[in-house]
């Protein structure tokens, strides 16, 4: 099975970022999970479908209205920010790239459930988070956490 990485995040200042990353993760075979709107989340996806990958947007609303262009798969959930439990969830890994009080729940979300969180900088000081400084460390840091756990 595929490794799946939820990309989770926003600021549009953020995208060219959040598109290294789409993309470096599809690169390394990797499924790329996002809620599926735009910004940091359809940076990531153009990145990733850009480098042949595969992407996964989990909405918020009722409808795939909002989602953006370059989704593979969409999960239409209903449950507005409640879908950010299902997006990290859906990884097997978390990087996060800016982002405000939604992706702060996101990675304390993804923190309980025990998934690996790269914070790509700038972005949230939290507890149990991996910082990584580009695009580049922040995938071989997250892919690394992953081997890391096969091993042990």
């Amino acid at each position: 099975m595929a490794i799946q990485v939820s990309v989770v995040g926003s600021g549009s200042e953020h995208e060219s970022n959040a598109e290294s990353v789409g993309r470096l993760l599809a690169e390394r075979g990797a499924t790329v999970v996002t809620g599926g709107l735009g910004e940091v989340m359809a940076a990531a996806s153009r990145g990733a479908k850009s480098a042949g990958g595969t992407t996964v947007g989990v909405l918020p609303g009722e409808t795939r209205a909002g989602a953006n262009p370059w989704l593979d798969h969409v999960v239409v959930t209903g449950i507005g920010h409640a879908r950010n439990l299902a997006v990290v969830a859906s990884g097997d890994a978390v990087i996060a790239i800016g982002g405000r009080y939604g992706t702060l729940a996101e990675i304390g979300f993804a923190l309980t459930l025990g998934r690996p969180v790269v914070m790509l900088e700038p972005g949230w000081q939290v507890e149990g988070t991996q910082r990584a400084r580009t695009p580049e460390e922040a995938v071989e840091f997250a892919l690394a956490a992953l081997r890391h756990r096969t091993m042990t």
